[in-house]
């Protein structure tokens, strides 16, 4: 059994810090812990639940404060997903983040979990995430669901 209990934060760089906790507490309901402006330095904890913090550092001159790179080809880190223990949950964060832009609201079901991809104000992508019981899917068997109202009829 693993001695650690999960991830404490994720740190990360933005050109802009009062859009970014914006979003995140407007769309994940997230809760600002801290807000330090220290001089040349601002960051930020966003409490994201369940022990898992965002942990945001202005640093507009940062030429990697707006992340725009496709899938895989972002560095070592490619991206986080946040988990829900609800699917109710996961529907609710799926229609705001279409409300505001952020996504699409694409489903995509790897059988053991289902998660939505979304863009947050720096171009970081993400994912919001649900363990579900089945058996998982492999990434080529993957099912993708639109967004209701995305779906050609």
């Amino acid at each position: 059994m693993p001695v650690t209990s999960g991830i404490h934060h994720v740190a990360v760089v933005t050109s802009d810090l009062d859009r970014l906790i914006d979003f995140y507490v407007s769309v994940f309901d997230a809760e600002v812990i801290d807000d330090m402006d220290e001089g040349a330095l601002r960051h930020a904890l966003i409490d994201l639940g369940g022990g898992t913090a965002l942990h945001p550092f202005y640093l507009g001159s940062n030429p990697h404060a707006l992340a725009q790179s496709p899938m895989f080809n972002r560095g070592h880190v490619d991206h986080v997903a946040l988990k829900v223990d609800d699917p109710a949950h996961l529907e609710t964060l799926r229609q705001r983040l279409v409300e505001i832009g952020a996504s699409d609201g694409q489903i995509t079901d790897f059988g053991n979990v289902r998660t939505v991809t979304f863009v947050d104000p720096d171009g970081w992508e993400g994912e919001v995430a649900h363990w579900q019981d089945a058996a998982p899917r492999s990434f080529q068997n993957r099912i993708q669901e639109p967004y209701p109202h995305n779906a050609q009829g």
